[in-house]
């Protein structure tokens, strides 16, 4: 398949921005910040209660997670459910953190060529792929899990991933506007549009997989794997 170029002529470089983004670090997204460390029988109360959730997102799918519904699967008050996650998003958000603190040890230090070993441009393309099928696999949960509009780019698992590209994306186009290139990589992989791609238009994972390699290609100016 043949490939158009990035662009005509290259652009006036973009200022180096004032401060070095340093490797991204293994940030956690599950309790809030301002959280104090579980007793030990709050975690077990805790990993109980995501049990009970993920029991039923395999029963009856994300619309079966209410509050009272986990409540009652882990036989504790419901009161109990509110305290520990806040409300439903945040319960959601919480049975995502495995997966996601699994993506990031994976690419931090994982096997190439996701994983430090391999050039920035296979880390990149591989990256995609890897946010691409995990998406896939979770879409209901991601997208009923998504944070608040005000927080959707903010959140922690958010950061960890877009600082990530931005890392790589400097060392394969050091004269780009790189911090905000990262977020525009990120949007082609956003849950919601995924979700509108696979299920409303009927793209299949291959389409979708080729479409994230081309567009790296196009953006850092190399030529697609043949």
């Amino acid at each position: 398949m043949l490939y158009a170029g990035f662009m005509s002529s290259a652009p006036p470089p973009f200022p180096k921005p004032p401060e070095s983004l340093g490797p991204p670090h293994l940030l956690e997204v599950g309790p809030a910040p301002d959280e104090p460390c579980l007793r030990a029988d709050a975690a077990r109360n805790r990993a109980r209660l995501l049990e009970a959730a993920a029991r039923l997102i395999a029963e009856h799918g994300v619309e079966g997670v209410t509050m009272e519904a986990v409540a009652a699967a882990a036989q504790v008050g419901k009161g109990t459910v509110f305290r520990r996650f806040g409300d439903r998003t945040g319960l959601l958000t919480a049975l995502l953190d495995h997966s996601a603190k699994q993506l990031q040890a994976d690419f931090l230090g994982g096997p190439p060529p996701l994983g430090p070993g391999a050039p920035p441009l296979e880390r990149l393309r591989a990256f995609g792929v890897a946010v691409l099928y995990r998406s896939a696999e979770q879409l209901d949960l991601q997208l009923a899990a998504q944070p608040h509009p005000t927080r959707r780019f903010s959140h922690p698992a958010a950061l960890a991933l877009r600082t990530h590209v931005t890392v790589l994306l400097r060392k394969l186009v050091p004269t780009a506007d790189c911090d905000l290139l990262a977020q525009t990589l990120m949007a082609s992989l956003d849950p919601a549009l995924i979700h509108h791609l696979i299920r409303q238009c009927g793209m299949p994972m291959e389409r979708l997989e080729t479409g994230w390699i081309d567009l790296v290609a196009r953006v850092t100016g190399t030529e697609p794997p043949r």
